[in-house]
This record gives C-alpha cells, structure tokens and sequence, in this order.
C-alpha cells in the first residue's frame, strides 16, 4: 500500500475553485479505489503563482511515495515550472497522483500525455476566441 500525501488548493485554478472539503474528499475516493494510503492534504496558499506548500511537499517525501493532487491543472502554470515538479518526483523514486483525471506520473514517459493536456486545456479558451 503506497502512502500519498494530498495536494489542495484554497484558491481559483485555470478559472475553476472547488471547496477544499470536496478536494479532499476526492482525494480519498481516489485513493481507496487504488488501495492507496491517503495522508492529510497540504494546502497551497491563496496568492497568486504560490506553490510553496507543493515545494514543502516536494521537499518532505522521504517518507512517502508520492503526492496526489486534486487536478493536474493545480501544478504551476508555467511549463518550465512543471517540468521541475516532475524531475524531482522521477529523481526521488515517487509518484505524483492526479485524482480527477485518473493520471500519474511514475516514469518519465508519463509527462507527455500530461504536457499535451496542459496543451489542449490552453488552446481551447483562444478556439472559443475565433469562433464567434
């Protein structure tokens, strides 16, 4: 049984804000239908671009397995930022669980489908734009 720490986010991300007790709450769903251990979630501050808890996280999985976040849409924004969450997960040997969308990252060849829905989520709003 893998030991996952859980990642939530108090704030909006990519236009969506989902109460934290419900974040949670799928977080442990997810968890139990894969026979995970979920451990109590580290919540990302309010401001803006913080990622400070998921880095405290980063830093304090020595005892873990990984991190289960909410969506991969609470990673960082910026593509060079994520591609750094994700080597460091891949270097220490853990896994980095996103719960909604039933994906995770456990080698390196994972990233891709994550990077092409970052992808497509971003291009999707600018489609709208020339539609109408």
């Amino acid at each position: 049984m893998k030991k996952l720490r859980g990642y939530i986010f108090s704030r909006y991300f990519l236009g969506e804000r989902i109460p934290q007790y419900v974040q949670n709450l799928v977080l442990r769903d997810y968890c139990d239908k894969k026979k995970h251990e979920y451990l109590l979630s580290a919540t990302e501050y309010t401001m803006g671009n913080s990622f400070l808890a998921l880095q405290q996280t980063l830093n304090d999985m020595k005892n873990i397995d990984g991190i289960v976040a909410y969506s991969l849409f609470q990673m960082p924004e910026l593509q060079i930022d994520r591609i750094k969450v994700y080597t460091k997960i891949l270097k220490s040997n853990k896994e980095l669980h996103f719960a909604v969308e039933g994906l995770k990252i456990s080698e390196k060849s994972d990233i891709d489908r994550i990077e092409n829905i970052w992808l497509i989520k971003q291009t999707l709003p600018k489609c709208y734009q020339y539609s109408e």
